[in-house]
C-alpha cells in the first residue's frame, strides 16, 4: 500500500494512491479509477467454502471463476512438437468434471504446477469454458487457466478465505476476481465512509440497513442473512436513483407549458365518431377520453399507449390528432420504417375517407388533408407536402423521424404520435421543439405488452394506458411449432397448407430472419447454418412447393418505392404470397392476409413472434400461424415456441420475453460492473422494491425537488444514472 499514515481515504481517492502500480490495470480492464468505482464493483455471486460449483451448468464460450477440486492430475510428453502437457481434472459435489490444459516447453514448469494441484485440494479457477471431443465423447475444459488454491497449510490464502463465503467479481482475462478481492480488501481497511445518502427517514420506512455497513458486507459476508441485508439495500439505491431521475423529470414536464388543444363540438372528431361503421371497446372510450382532457391541458401530455396486436391504437391516435386540428394544430405520426409510414399514410386515409381529402375532388371541404414525408419522395411530391404542412392545410403528417430534420416547417405543430420501437432521443426533441412554439404533446404507442416493472423503470417519465379488448370482429390465431427436422411430413404439410389457403382466396406471409446475398449471418452463430434468407427461401419456394403462386419479396434493402409498389400489391391482391423480413413486424393492415410461416421462428424473440403473427387475423376469417424450427424437442427454443403457441396473451408473454433475455442492465446499457451501471436491479424479481421505490421518491421530491436538502443523495442520482443513462431514459 502507497498511501500516507494519517491521509483520509474516501470515495474520491484515486485508487494509485493505495494500489500503486496494480491500479493501472483496474482502470484499463474494468474502468475503476478512485476507491468509490472500487467498492461500487459489486461481487457476481458467492461461493459457499467446501461448497462446490456445478460443473454441468456452466456453458461453453463462458468466462468463469469456480471453486472445484482436484481429483488427479498427470504430465505427458506432447505428440508432434517438444515440450510437456498437464492435465489435471477438477471436480464438483454432483460428480461433474472439468478438465484443466497446461502446455509448457520445460517438464520443470509442469512439475510446480503439478505439485500445487494435488488431488483433494480446493481453489478457485479462472478461464474460458470450451469443448473438445476424446475418444468419441464430448469433453469440457479449461486451457491453461488461471487458479488459486484455498487450503494450504500455513499459506496466507487460508486465512484470506477463513470466512465462510468466497466473493466472485466480474472480471476479465487480464484481472482475476480474486486479484480484484485483495484490492477491495486493501481499500476497506483504510476506507472513511461517507455519511449515507438515503435520508433516514426513508432508510428506517424501508428497513434498509446503512449504506457503509451493506458495502463492507457485500464484499466480505459474514453470513448469507447479512448479505441478504446488503443486497437488498444495495438494489434499493439502485432503484430508489432511476425512480428519483425519472419522476424528477415527469415533475419538469408537467410544469412546462404548452398550447392547450381542447375537444370543440361539432368539429371533426365528433364528425369522424359519427362515421365509424363500428362502436369503439370500452378500452378505447377510456383511453380517449383520457387524452382528450390531456390534451386540453396547459401542459404537454407524456402518455404511452400500449395494446395488444390489433386492439385499436392506432384509432385512438387518429382521434387525438383530430382533436388537435380541430383546436387549430397539427399532429405529426412518426414511423421507425418508410415501409410502416406509407402503412400508416394508407391506414389514416383510409379511416378518415372524406374527411382527410380536404381539397381533392370529393374531400369533405371542412376536412383536412393526411401527408406522407419521407426521404424518398419524388422532388415535385416533396414540394407540395411540405407546402401542405408549411401552410397547416395538412392537419396529419405521417413520416418518419427525417420529417424533424428536411427542411419540414410545421404552422402549429401541437401532437406527435410516436409509433411502434421508435425511439425518439435527446436532439430529436430539440429539432421537435424548434418546430413548435411550445413543447407539443406526446403519445408513444406499442404494439409491444411491456411489463410493468419495464413501463415504471424504462418509460417511468410517461403515463401509461393499456388496450386489453380486442375490437369486435377480429378473428382467433391458432399457432403450431412445426418440428422441420423431426418431423419432416409436418414441414411438407405447411407448404401445402399455404396452396389450400391461397385457393380460398386468402393470401399469406412468409418471414425469414436475414435478407440474403451479402448480409452476413449474426455473431455467433458459430456451428450452425446461417439463419434462412428472404431471396434464397423465395426461389426455393417459386420453383419447388409453391411454384405458381404469385410470390413478391419485401425486406429493408429495396428502394423505398419499390417497398411501397410490393405491399400495395400484397394490399390489394395482386400477391399471394409475401415472402418477407420483419419489416411487415408491425403496423402492416391487410385483412385478407390468414397465414403466416415464420421460417427459422427459434431465431426471433418471443415478443417479435407475437407481434409477427398479429399481422394475420385482422379479417373475417381466422388466421393460423406456423413456427417452423429445427431447434430439437425440450430445447430453450423450443420451449419459448411452444409457449408462443400456447397463449395470445401479449402480457403473459411479454414477461416470458424479459426472462429469456436475462434483462441485464435495466437502463439498456452492457453491464460492465462500473457504479454507472445498474449491477443488482432484475425488473422480474424486484418489482416490489420497484414499485416502493416509486412511491419514495415521489414523496421525498414533493418535499425537495431539486434534492438540495440531500446533496450525497443527488451525487447517487448522478453516479448511477449519468448522462449516458439519462440520454436512454429521454429516448423512451
Amino acid at each position: 500500500m502507497t498511501e500516507r499514515e494519517g491521509t483520509e481515504v474516501g470515495f474520491d481517492t484515486a485508487l494509485p494512491r493505495l494500489l500503486g502500480r496494480g491500479a493501472a490495470k483496474l482502470a484499463r480492464e474494468l474502468e475503476l479509477h478512485t476507491v468509490g468505482d472500487l467498492l461500487f464493483h459489486l461481487p457476481r455471486r458467492y461461493e459457499e467454502r467446501g461448497r462446490l460449483t456445478e460443473i454441468g451448468a456452466l456453458k461453453v464460450d463462458e468466462q468463469v471463476t469456480i471453486q472445484a477440486q482436484v481429483r488427479h492430475a498427470a504430465i505427458r510428453p506432447m505428440r508432434n512438437r517438444p515440450g510437456f502437457v498437464l492435465e489435471a481434472v477438477i471436480t464438483d459435489e454432483a460428480g461433474g468434471t472439468l478438465t484443466l490444459v497446461f502446455f509448457a516447453k520445460r517438464k520443470g514448469v509442469q512439475e510446480s504446477r503439478q505439485r500445487e494441484l494435488r488431488p483433494g485440494r480446493w481453489g478457485l479457477f479462472a478461464g474460458t469454458v470450451t469443448e473438445f471431443r476424446s475418444a468419441g465423447r464430448v469433453v469440457r475444459q479449461l486451457a491453461h487457466p488461471d487458479f488459486e488454491m484455498l487450503d494450504e497449510p500455513g499459506a496466507t490464502e487460508a486465512e484470506r478465505y477463513a470466512g465462510s463465503l468466497i466473493t466472485i467479481y466480474p472480471a476479465t482475462q487480464k484481472v482475476k476476481s480474486w486479484e480484484i478481492g485483495k484490492a477491495v480488501r486493501a481499500v476497506l481497511d483504510v476506507v472513511t465512509m461517507p455519511p449515507d445518502p438515503v435520508p433516514e427517514k426513508v432508510r428506517t420506512a424501508q428497513g434498509l440497513v446503512e449504506q457503509a455497513s451493506a458495502l463492507r458486507e457485500i464484499h466480505a459476508p459474514g453470513s448469507w442473512e447479512s448479505l441478504r441485508a446488503a443486497r437488498h439495500r444495495l438494489t434499493w439505491d439502485e432503484a430508489f436513483a432511476v425512480q428519483l431521475r425519472l419522476v424528477q423529470r415527469k415533475r419538469a414536464a408537467a410544469a412546462s407549458p404548452a398550447t392547450p388543444r381542447p375537444a370543440r363540438d361539432g368539429g371533426l372528431l365528433a364528425s369522424f365518431d359519427t362515421g365509424l361503421p363500428y362502436e369503439l371497446t370500452a378500452g378505447q372510450r377510456r383511453v380517449g377520453e383520457r387524452l382528450a382532457a390531456e390534451l386540453a391541458s396547459p401542459h404537454p401530455m407524456h402518455r404511452l399507449l400500449q395494446g395488444e396486436v390489433g386492439s385499436g391504437k392506432t384509432v385512438c391516435a387518429v382521434r387525438a390528432a383530430l382533436q388537435v386540428v380541430d383546436a387549430g394544430g397539427q399532429a405529426a405520426l412518426l414511423a421507425p420504417t418508410e415501409v410502416l409510414a406509407a402503412q400508416h399514410h394508407r391506414s389514416v386515409s383510409e379511416l378518415l375517407g372524406p374527411l382527410g381529402r380536404a381539397g381533392e375532388l370529393g374531400g369533405d371541404p371542412d376536412g383536412t388533408r393526411v401527408e406522407l414525408v419521407t426521404g424518398s419522395l419524388g422532388a415535385a411530391a416533396r414540394r407540395r407536402a411540405l407546402a401542405a404542412v408549411a401552410d397547416g392545410s395538412a392537419g396529419i403528417v405521417v413520416g418518419t423521424h427525417a420529417l424533424l430534420y428536411e427542411q419540414v416547417e410545421f404552422r402549429d405543430l401541437g401532437l406527435v404520435v410516436i409509433d411502434e420501437q421508435h425511439r425518439f432521443g435527446v436532439e430529436q426533441r430539440d429539432a421537435l421543439r424548434a418546430k413548435a412554439d411550445r413543447p407539443p404533446h406526446v403519445l408513444v404507442m406499442t404494439a409491444t405488452p411491456i411489463p410493468r416493472t419495464v413501463a415504471m423503470t424504462v418509460y417511468g417519465d410517461l403515463e401509461v394506458s393499456t388496450l386489453r379488448e380486442l375490437p369486435a370482429g377480429r378473428s382467433p390465431i391458432a399457432t403450431h411449432v412445426v418440428p422441420a427436422t423431426e418431423k419432416p411430413a409436418l414441414f411438407d404439410r405447411a407448404w401445402q397448407r399455404v396452396r389450400e389457403e391461397v385457393a380460398a382466396g386468402h393470401q399469406v406471409y412468409v418471414v425469414c430472419p436475414r435478407i440474403g446475398d451479402d448480409d452476413a449471418a449474426p455473431a455467433g452463430d458459430e456451428g450452425r447454418r446461417p439463419p434462412l434468407a428472404v431471396l434464397d427461401v423465395a426461389e426455393a419456394l417459386s420453383s419447388g412447393p409453391l411454384s405458381g403462386l404469385r410470390l413478391g419479396v419485401l425486406h429493408g434493402r429495396l428502394p423505398a418505392d419499390e417497398k411501397d409498389a410490393v405491399m400495395r400489391s400484397f394490399a390489394g391482391g395482386g400477391l399471394d404470397v409475401l415472402v418477407a423480413t420483419t419489416v411487415v413486424e408491425v403496423g402492416v393492415d391487410v385483412p385478407n392476409a390468414t397465414m403466416m410461416v415464420v421460417a427459422d421462428a427459434d431465431r426471433f424473440g418471443v415478443s417479435q413472434l407475437h407481434q409477427l403473427r398479429g399481422r394475420v387475423g385482422r379479417g373475417s376469417a381466422p388466421g393460423l400461424c406456423l413456427l417452423v424450427t429445427e431447434a430439437v424437442a425440450d430445447s430453450d427454443a423450443r420451449v419459448r415456441l411452444d409457449a408462443v403457441a400456447s397463449t395470445l396473451d401479449g402480457f403473459r408473454l411479454a414477461e416470458l420475453d424479459l426472462e429469456q433475455r436475462r434483462e441485464g442492465d435495466v437502463l439498456g446499457a452492457a453491464q460492465s460492473g462500473r457504479r454507472k451501471h445498474l449491477q443488482l436491479l432484475s425488473l422480474l424479481r424486484d418489482a416490489d422494491l420497484i414499485t416502493q421505490a416509486r412511491e419514495e421518491a415521489v414523496a421525498l421530491l414533493a418535499e425537495d425537488p431539486e434534492l438540495s436538502s440531500h446533496p450525497g443523495l443527488a451525487a447517487t442520482v448522478a453516479a448511477l444514472v449519468d448522462a449516458e443513462r439519462a440520454e436512454y431514459l429521454e429516448k423512451s
